[in-house]
């Protein structure tokens, strides 16, 4: 059985402006320090993350699974610094969400496959803070 990391913010602009942010790799690399991301955009299509961490270089992957303008980018994803192997049950789903919310959007975050509850906690506690940094960059815009 797995669990499922959840983290949510109320961003203050649309969700096209949101929507840009989380598909925009400049905007990218300024709220998930500094990673690089490399797509398409398409669903079916491979996604790629590389960047830095803790000195030491990483190339995290996945597929798009789900890309729907405005609303939802879904995509599995695997990353070597988990220590398990490159095969498929140790992909996770990552969801982004966003709904519009009065004058703002609210942007979810969801990772599933978390191995224990303490897993999930401190994904969902990464994830607050990558949506935190999300805020803050789409709010100064």
């Amino acid at each position: 059985m797995t669990t499922t990391a959840r983290a949510s913010i109320h961003v203050d602009a649309t969700p096209d402006a949101v929507w840009h942010a989380i598909t925009d790799p400049a905007t990218i690399a300024r709220f998930l320090f500094g990673t690089r991301v490399v797509t398409d955009w398409t669903e079916g299509s491979p996604i790629v993350y590389r960047g830095e961490w803790e000195g030491e270089p990483y190339e995290d992957k996945g597929t798009i699974l789900e890309f729907v303008p405005n609303e939802r980018f879904v995509s599995s994803y695997y990353s070597p610094l988990s220590g398990k192997p490159d095969v498929p049950e140790s992909y996770q789903t990552v969801s982004y969400l966003l709904a519009a919310d009065g004058d703002g959007t609210l942007v979810t975050i969801t990772q599933d496959g978390c191995a224990d509850d303490a897993e999930a906690q401190r994904m969902g506690d990464n994830w607050a803070m990558t949506l935190g940094s999300l805020k803050s960059v789409v709010e100064e815009s």
